[in-house]
Protein backbone atom coordinates (compact mmCIF):
# COMPACT_ATOMS: atom_id res chain seq x y z
CA UNK A 1 0.00 0.00 0.00
CA UNK A 2 1.54 3.37 -1.00
CA UNK A 3 2.24 5.80 1.79
CA UNK A 4 0.51 9.15 1.71
CA UNK A 5 2.24 12.49 1.42
CA UNK A 6 0.94 13.46 4.86
CA UNK A 7 3.49 11.04 6.33
CA UNK A 8 6.41 12.89 4.72
CA UNK A 9 8.70 14.99 6.88
CA UNK A 10 9.61 17.07 3.83
CA UNK A 11 8.85 17.03 0.12
CA UNK A 12 10.50 18.12 -3.08
CA UNK A 13 9.08 18.11 -6.60
CA UNK A 14 9.38 14.32 -7.03
CA UNK A 15 10.16 12.74 -3.66
CA UNK A 16 9.33 12.97 0.00
CA UNK A 17 11.28 11.72 2.98
CA UNK A 18 9.85 9.86 5.93
CA UNK A 19 11.10 7.68 8.74
CA UNK A 20 11.41 3.91 8.46
CA UNK A 21 8.57 1.77 9.79
CA UNK A 22 8.45 -1.96 10.41
CA UNK A 23 5.65 -2.14 7.80
CA UNK A 24 8.14 -1.15 5.07
CA UNK A 25 10.01 -4.45 5.38
CA UNK A 26 8.52 -6.32 2.42
CA UNK A 27 9.05 -3.49 -0.09
CA UNK A 28 12.48 -2.54 1.29
CA UNK A 29 13.86 -6.09 1.23
CA UNK A 30 12.46 -6.77 -2.26
CA UNK A 31 14.15 -3.58 -3.53
CA UNK A 32 17.39 -4.54 -1.76
CA UNK A 33 17.39 -7.97 -3.44
CA UNK A 34 16.73 -6.35 -6.85
CA UNK A 35 19.63 -3.94 -6.26
CA UNK A 36 22.41 -6.33 -5.16
CA UNK A 37 24.48 -5.71 -8.30
CA UNK A 38 24.15 -1.94 -7.91
CA UNK A 39 25.17 -1.99 -4.24
CA UNK A 40 28.03 -4.52 -4.32
CA UNK A 41 30.74 -3.99 -3.09
CA UNK A 42 29.80 -0.70 -1.42
CA UNK A 43 26.93 -1.56 0.88
CA UNK A 44 24.70 -4.40 1.98
CA UNK A 45 21.20 -3.29 2.96
CA UNK A 46 19.02 -5.90 4.68
CA UNK A 47 17.37 -8.27 2.21
CA UNK A 48 15.45 -10.57 4.56
CA UNK A 49 12.58 -9.94 6.96
CA UNK A 50 14.65 -10.72 10.05
CA UNK A 51 17.55 -8.53 8.92
CA UNK A 52 15.21 -5.65 8.06
CA UNK A 53 13.41 -5.87 11.40
CA UNK A 54 16.72 -5.62 13.29
CA UNK A 55 17.98 -2.82 11.01
CA UNK A 56 14.78 -0.76 11.21
CA UNK A 57 14.63 -1.32 14.96
CA UNK A 58 18.04 0.28 15.41
CA UNK A 59 17.00 3.26 13.28
CA UNK A 60 13.67 3.66 15.05
CA UNK A 61 14.78 3.10 18.64
CA UNK A 62 18.38 4.37 18.89
CA UNK A 63 18.57 8.14 19.49
CA UNK A 64 22.03 8.24 17.88
CA UNK A 65 20.50 7.20 14.54
CA UNK A 66 17.83 8.57 12.22
CA UNK A 67 16.67 6.68 9.15
CA UNK A 68 14.86 8.20 6.19
CA UNK A 69 13.18 6.54 3.26
CA UNK A 70 13.21 8.47 -0.01
CA UNK A 71 9.77 7.86 -1.51
CA UNK A 72 8.49 8.85 -4.93
CA UNK A 73 5.52 11.19 -4.70
CA UNK A 74 4.02 9.52 -7.76
CA UNK A 75 2.92 6.21 -6.25
CA UNK A 76 4.81 6.34 -2.94
CA UNK A 77 7.36 3.64 -3.79
CA UNK A 78 10.68 3.57 -1.96
CA UNK A 79 13.45 4.93 -4.21
CA UNK A 80 16.24 4.69 -1.64
CA UNK A 81 17.29 5.33 1.93
CA UNK A 82 19.45 7.80 3.83
CA UNK A 83 20.57 7.24 7.39
CA UNK A 84 22.22 9.59 9.83
CA UNK A 85 24.40 7.51 12.15
CA UNK A 86 26.58 8.38 15.11
CA UNK A 87 24.55 11.46 15.99
CA UNK A 88 26.36 13.43 18.67
CA UNK A 89 24.70 16.28 20.56
CA UNK A 90 26.35 18.93 22.74
CA UNK A 91 29.18 20.94 21.24
CA UNK A 92 29.53 18.67 18.20
CA UNK A 93 25.93 18.47 16.82
CA UNK A 94 27.06 16.12 14.08
CA UNK A 95 26.12 12.93 12.29
CA UNK A 96 27.51 10.56 9.64
CA UNK A 97 25.40 9.88 6.55
CA UNK A 98 25.01 6.61 4.73
CA UNK A 99 22.73 6.11 1.74
CA UNK A 100 21.72 3.93 -1.13
CA UNK A 101 19.46 4.16 -4.15
CA UNK A 102 17.48 1.17 -5.31
CA UNK A 103 18.12 -0.05 -8.86
CA UNK A 104 14.79 1.10 -10.30
CA UNK A 105 15.51 4.67 -9.11
CA UNK A 106 19.26 4.90 -9.83
CA UNK A 107 20.35 7.66 -12.18
CA UNK A 108 17.03 9.53 -12.05
CA UNK A 109 18.04 12.32 -9.64
CA UNK A 110 15.69 11.09 -6.93
CA UNK A 111 18.45 10.51 -4.39
CA UNK A 112 19.88 13.97 -4.97
CA UNK A 113 16.48 15.46 -4.21
CA UNK A 114 16.13 13.15 -1.19
CA UNK A 115 19.60 13.96 0.16
CA UNK A 116 18.92 17.69 -0.17
CA UNK A 117 15.72 17.17 1.86
CA UNK A 118 17.52 15.16 4.55
CA UNK A 119 20.29 17.76 4.84
CA UNK A 120 17.74 20.55 5.29
CA UNK A 121 15.81 18.43 7.81
CA UNK A 122 19.00 17.62 9.74
CA UNK A 123 20.00 21.29 9.91
CA UNK A 124 16.43 22.40 10.65
CA UNK A 125 14.23 20.31 12.96
CA UNK A 126 17.09 18.04 14.10
CA UNK A 127 19.28 21.07 14.88
CA UNK A 128 22.51 19.44 13.74
CA UNK A 129 25.46 21.56 12.66
CA UNK A 130 27.59 19.18 10.59
CA UNK A 131 27.05 16.11 8.42
CA UNK A 132 29.77 13.83 7.09
CA UNK A 133 29.74 11.20 4.35
CA UNK A 134 32.47 8.57 4.25
CA UNK A 135 32.83 7.11 0.74
CA UNK A 136 35.12 4.49 -0.73
CA UNK A 137 37.25 6.23 -3.40
CA UNK A 138 36.04 3.92 -6.18
CA UNK A 139 32.36 4.65 -5.57
CA UNK A 140 31.98 7.30 -8.27
CA UNK A 141 28.18 7.53 -8.04
CA UNK A 142 28.24 8.18 -4.29
CA UNK A 143 31.00 10.77 -4.62
CA UNK A 144 29.06 12.51 -7.40
CA UNK A 145 25.97 12.63 -5.18
CA UNK A 146 27.90 14.10 -2.25
CA UNK A 147 29.49 16.74 -4.49
CA UNK A 148 26.16 17.59 -6.19
CA UNK A 149 24.54 18.19 -2.79
CA UNK A 150 27.23 20.65 -1.70
CA UNK A 151 29.47 18.40 0.41
CA UNK A 152 33.18 19.23 0.32
CA UNK A 153 36.08 16.79 0.35
CA UNK A 154 37.87 17.14 3.67
CA UNK A 155 40.26 14.25 3.75
CA UNK A 156 41.21 10.65 3.29
CA UNK A 157 41.08 7.90 5.90
CA UNK A 158 43.06 4.75 5.07
CA UNK A 159 41.56 1.44 6.16
CA UNK A 160 38.68 3.25 7.90
CA UNK A 161 35.78 0.78 7.78
CA UNK A 162 35.53 -3.00 7.62
CA UNK A 163 33.31 -3.77 4.61
CA UNK A 164 32.90 -6.97 2.61
CA UNK A 165 35.74 -8.78 4.37
CA UNK A 166 38.43 -6.07 4.32
CA UNK A 167 39.37 -2.72 5.83
CA UNK A 168 38.48 -0.10 3.20
CA UNK A 169 39.89 3.35 2.54
CA UNK A 170 37.38 6.22 2.57
CA UNK A 171 37.18 9.82 1.51
CA UNK A 172 35.54 12.17 4.03
CA UNK A 173 33.00 14.62 2.61
CA UNK A 174 31.25 17.14 4.87
CA UNK A 175 28.81 20.01 4.95
CA UNK A 176 27.81 22.42 7.73
CA UNK A 177 24.63 24.31 8.42
CA UNK A 178 26.33 27.60 7.50
CA UNK A 179 27.22 26.23 4.07
CA UNK A 180 23.58 25.38 3.37
CA UNK A 181 22.10 28.60 4.73
CA UNK A 182 24.69 30.89 3.09
CA UNK A 183 25.17 28.93 -0.12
Amino acid sequence: MPHTASRHLAEGPRVGIRHFTYADGDEFTARARESKNLHHPWLFPPDSTAAYTAYAGRLIEDPTKAGFLVCELDGGGIAGFININNIVQGGFLSGALGYGAFAHAAGRGLMREGLDLVVRYAFGPMRLHRLEINVQPGNAASIALARACGFHLEGFSPRMLYIDGAWRDHQRWAITAETVTSG
